[in-house]
């Protein structure tokens, strides 16, 4: 694939997904809003109901004491209504009173002193005299059995002028009265709980009445002021439309009931967002690896062909001067170029032993036999292989066999390998003279054994991946270190079927250290 094709399909699917992502956070987050609007709009409709049902019971518990002993009295003078305005107010702390020839008398005692009420009197006369006809005769006859139905049918008989005289006169009223003395604590709570419950709206509350901005005696204990989930309403409006009382509630469970209704929903779209951000994770990672792999083995097949080539080469000409009549007749040269050839001709059996070695790894088809072996036996062995080329160089390999025990379960022919093949690399990858040295020691019930060489090293990143398969470390020609990039993945393989481990030390320009470790048997 082209590589712009490439790259621009890479950016138009991860604009897709931040798009599909910047999507859904928008939808949670606009139903979020939503939901708490419409959560607002409820708790102020429950609210104004409240305020509306407190302001309307006072207006019962003041008229009916009122309207009882009016229905008694002919016409009220004026310090009879006065009179009358007291004893409603204190009816409210449930003392009885009666009216006797034409006089109010109190089952306990009358107030000494009377509220100074400033109330139109001639007004409330006026008021009282022209609902006097409202009870029908009927409702008269039944007062005694059916009180409550009788308080029904007053105050629905009342005009709506009518009632709104009555509010006004019985609003005057209650504003002498304290605010603990006008509502109930558990009223209020009830009757908040209760229209909750008809809204379908669970969450836990606490509400306090304040006066013009002040606490009063009125409130939950575990009441605060919390202007995020706290709503506010005014109580005992009066005929101007004015307040000097508040109901606060603040629900206390806001912000979890607001996201209740979305948390499912919500949760799994994040999930399957996430899932498709781990998949689209997995599948750009896969591209990157296939096309890496790709590139890899383009490069691995212009090796291969380049390390083919030269002892195919070589060979050719070997042969072709062993057709000459000159070097024909002299055994010593014929002799060389049959070397030559024998030689070439091994060095690609090994170049084909090793693709077949990751072809049987890939398919896990590698049959490792083991049995009891001496470490340093294998290690002396493989010493042998590379003994020579390494002498030809100038250089050296010491061993410093410094473990006491050595004994470990391993096949003689892949570990050898596994050893000749750091060897190999430790010579590859040496600027000058190859300098080696081989270390064992014993670590509880593992033995440890490090190949050093003073090469050119490698960096951090080669670190990780210099068992990957078909990887190799750049020098900058492509062939002044022949290879494949196949011999580390092989080693890694053979380590890992011995139960064993291996990784690498090493920094740029001062060489590399091989270490591999093994569990030692009895």
């Amino acid at each position: 694939m082209n590589k712009r094709i490439f790259v621009l399909l890479i950016i138009l699917m991860s604009l897709s997904l931040i798009g599909i992502i910047f999507v859904q956070g928008y939808w949670i987050n606009n139903t979020v809003v939503n939901n708490e609007e419409q959560f607002s709009f409820n708790a102020k409709q429950v609210l104004i109901t409240v305020s509306n049902k407190i302001q309307y019971n006072e207006f019962e518990e003041i008229y009916y004491p009122l309207k009882e002993i009016l229905d008694s009295i002919e016409e009220p003078d004026d310090s009879t209504i006065r009179q009358l305005l007291n004893i409603s107010i204190d009816k409210r702390t449930n003392r009885t009173f009666s009216y006797n020839n034409g006089a109010l008398e109190d089952d306990y005692k009358l107030f000494s002193s009377f509220i100074n009420f400033d109330i139109d009197t001639i007004k409330l006369k006026d008021i009282l005299n022209r609902t006097a006809d409202i009870v029908s005769e009927e409702g008269k006859e039944e007062k005694s059995s059916k009180k409550s139905k009788l308080k029904m049918q007053r105050i629905k008989s009342l005009t709506d002028l009518q009632r709104m005289d009555y509010e006004i006169v019985v609003s005057d009223i209650a504003s002498y009265i304290p605010i603990h003395r006008r509502v109930d604590k558990k009223e209020i709570r009830s009757m908040i709980q209760r229209e909750l419950e008809e809204r379908d709206i669970n969450v836990d509350f606490e509400y306090a009445i304040y006066s013009n901005a002040l606490a009063t005696k009125i409130r939950s204990e575990d009441f605060s002021l919390d202007y995020a989930n706290t709503y506010a309403v005014p109580l005992f409006v009066n005929q101007d439309g004015e307040s000097k009382y508040q109901l606060y509630v603040k629900f206390t469970d806001k912000k979890q009931y607001v996201l209740s209704s979305i948390r499912s929903m919500a949760l799994l779209s994040i999930v399957f967002t996430l899932i498709i951000v781990v998949a689209y994770s997995s599948a750009l990672s896969q591209l990157m690896q296939q096309r890496q792999i790709s590139q890899i083995k383009t490069d691995f097949i212009n090796n291969m062909t380049h390390e083919l080539k030269t002892p195919i080469a070589t060979i050719n000409l070997a042969l072709d001067s062993i057709k000459n009549p000159k070097i024909g007749s002299n055994p010593d040269k014929v002799k060389r170029y049959m070397n030559m050839i024998r030689e070439e001709n091994k060095r690609m059996h090994a170049q084909v032993e090793n693709v077949l070695r990751i072809s049987q790894l890939e398919k896990n088809e590698l049959n490792i036999p083991k049995e009891r072996m001496k470490l340093h036996d294998l290690i002396e062995d493989a010493i042998t292989h590379v003994s020579l080329l390494v002498e030809d160089s100038g250089g050296y390999i010491k061993t410093h066999l410094g473990a006491l025990k050595s004994s470990v379960l391993a096949n003689d022919n892949h570990f050898t390998n596994v050893l000749v093949n750091i060897l190999d690399n430790a010579v590859k990858y040496s600027e000058g003279a190859p300098k080696i040295d081989v270390y064992t020691e014993n670590a509880k019930n593992s033995i440890i054994v490090k190949i050093r060489d003073q090469g050119i090293g490698m960096s951090k990143i080669a670190q990780k991946k210099i068992f990957e398969k078909f990887f190799r470390e750049h020098t900058g020609d492509l062939h002044n270190v022949k290879g494949h990039g196949l011999g580390l993945t092989y080693v890694k393989r053979v380590v890992d079927d011995h139960h064993g481990q291996i990784w690498v030390e090493s920094e740029k320009g001062k060489g590399s250290t091989f270490i591999i470790k093994l569990p030692l048997i009895s």
